[in-house]
């Protein structure tokens, strides 16, 4: 069915204007004023008053995600709708096999997951936590089906991580093959050594989380991987960067011509370490890695996301319950890392940002839309408003006005980080491929209407 949005004010990453949008087939065909259509089946919005966005795009989420004896909650079903409503029409999910585990079957089965599941187009960093000639050939397969980006981690010593000489040999391949290397940027031996030394003095609460990550420990793994890409010639991109210090030898090295992006995620902007010091293990619902930092770093975070240096804002999107997070009462290493955020990434970068920020309206559009679909190959059918691109579009509300709340929440879990914080505008209706999937705040449209976007490698 054809559809026609009117009168709405279009916001790319680059252009602001008022036009009409017509859609037919999955994708854009006309923009422009005054569009008309002669089709009886025709769907006519009126987008008066509203803001046109690209569909946004979250490069950091876990939906499937096996981790410290437990399960995140999301299952595509419920993790796509929950980002639907708030705008986000594409992620890209962190397939993460465990070093014991069969690379190519991890990644077979992390596909069975999402397929005929997900409500808004998906795609995957393929995660690799040992390198070896078997790992290799079936790297080389997964990039031919269309996978165009790894993932390493740099922590989780002997579960997710890699050594140094694996690190290398993955940069190597990857530069080979055109493929850009995500990495989680810590150093695992510190980590675990720090662990053991606070546990035997019985600081166990979840406050002591960061003191066993602390910003030299995040500064260092930034550094090592900048230095490895550096040296291999390939592409890096840190993932959920969280303080100045490691923004420090990020930047050092894109100074130096470093092909190395950045990524922060929303609670780095917004959360401090004091919401995980909070008392009677409330505090374990904001363990994360990296944790969260002195507030000061926020300043310089939302500095380097105005100038255009921290490159995209994802979520690292970690659905685990309160149930689950009690694990680790009593051991601080035993509470499962991360925290729900997919829902309300948008619409709390826009608040705090657009709205009641310094952050550039366009720089928005880029940072939680455009540039993820630069670097990972999805542009331009994805991160743009244009003839031919895929019609995911986002119709926002900048009037509505409300509050954050576990209780309206589409994410499968049982509280929200962001409890109670106010949101200056929200997602009124949102398509994919030019099929409305979200209206009026609620989704509306095909739970299975998402395809897995296979992509290209690029020759940075």
């Amino acid at each position: 069915m054809p559809l026609l949005i009117k009168n709405g004010e279009i916001i790319t990453a680059d252009t602001r204007y008022h036009a009409d949008i017509l859609i037919q087939d999955e994708t854009i065909t006309q923009i422009g004023l005054d569009l008309e259509m002669d089709d009886e089946d025709l769907e006519v919005i009126d987008a008066t008053g509203k803001y046109i966005f690209p569909g946004f795009i979250d490069p950091h989420v876990h939906i499937y995600l096996p981790f410290m004896a437990t399960f995140a909650k999301d299952n595509h079903t419920t993790g796509s709708q929950a980002a639907l409503v708030g705008g986000t029409t594409t992620f890209i999910e962190m397939c993460c096999p465990s070093r014991n585990d069969d690379h190519l079957e991890a990644y077979n089965l992390w596909k069975s997951k999402a397929e005929g599941n997900s409500a808004c187009d998906y795609t995957f960093h393929m995660g690799i936590s040992k390198f070896d000639e078997t790992v290799e050939s079936q790297l080389q397969q997964i990039v031919e089906d269309g996978i165009s980006s790894f993932k390493v981690f740099l922590s989780y010593k002997n579960f997710f991580g890699v050594e140094d000489g694996e690190l290398f040999q993955v940069l190597t391949l990857a530069k080979k093959l055109g493929v850009i290397v995500t990495a989680h940027c810590e150093n695992a031996e510190l980590v675990a050594q720090l662990q053991k030394s606070l546990l035997a003095e019985g600081k166990t609460g979840p406050e002591y989380h960061e003191k066993s990550r602390p910003v030299e420990v995040e500064a260092e793994g930034t550094n090592r991987f900048a230095t490895f890409v550096e040296m291999t010639g390939a592409t890096g991109y840190v993932v959920h960067l969280s303080c100045e210090a490691a923004l420090k030898e990020a930047m050092k090295a894109k100074s130096k011509g470093v092909p190395l992006y950045i990524e922060s995620v929303i609670p780095h902007f917004l959360l401090d370490k004091t919401f995980a010091e909070k008392p009677d293990h409330e505090g374990a619902k904001y363990v994360m890695s990296p944790p969260l930092r002195e507030k000061g770093n926020q300043k310089a975070l939302w500095a380097a996301l105005e100038q255009g240096f921290i490159d995209t804002v994802g979520t690292d999107h970690c659905p685990f319950d309160i149930d689950q997070k009690a694990m680790g009462k009593g051991d601080f290493t035993k509470i499962p890392n991360g925290i729900p955020a997919i829902e309300d990434r948008v619409n709390l970068l826009y608040t705090y940002g657009v709205s009641r920020g310094h952050l550039d309206i366009h720089r928005f559009v880029d940072a939680a839309s455009t540039k993820s679909a630069k670097l990972f190959g999805l542009f331009p059918k994805k991160g743009t408003i244009a003839v031919g691109s895929d019609a995911d579009l986002v119709i926002y509300d900048p009037q509505y006005r409300g509050t954050i709340s576990a209780k309206t929440q589409k994410v499968n879990n049982d509280y929200n980080g962001f409890e109670g914080w106010e949101i200056d505008g929200k997602p009124w209706i949102v398509t994919v491929r030019g099929q409305v999937q979200v209206k009026d705040g609620e989704f509306v449209g095909d739970p299975s209407r998402g395809q897995l976007l296979r992509r290209k490698p690029q020759y940075f």
